[in-house]
């Protein structure tokens, strides 16, 4: 599912996938889980809300790489077409 990333239209970082939840576009939201919780907990606790797909994946460093950034990234999402 990380291979999605690459290719995908996506956002990352917590503001940028919390909008994009509220404003219904995001289609799957991935969680690193060695992020801050105070980051992931509120955007898990809004896909349980919604109903969006999530996915974790095992580190920041490893989600950032899928989304072709330098950086780590606590939290990715993909955006509906």
């Amino acid at each position: 599912m990380l291979a999605d990333l690459k290719t995908a239209q996506k956002v990352t970082g917590a503001k940028q996938v919390t909008r994009a939840l509220k404003n219904g576009t995001a289609r799957r939201v991935f969680l690193a889980q060695d992020a801050d919780p105070r980051v992931t907990e509120p955007i898990a606790a809004l896909c349980r809300e919604q109903g969006t797909e999530t996915e974790s994946v095992d580190t920041m460093a490893a989600l950032g790489s899928a989304c072709g950034i330098a950086v780590g990234s606590a939290v990715a999402a993909i955006l509906a077409d």
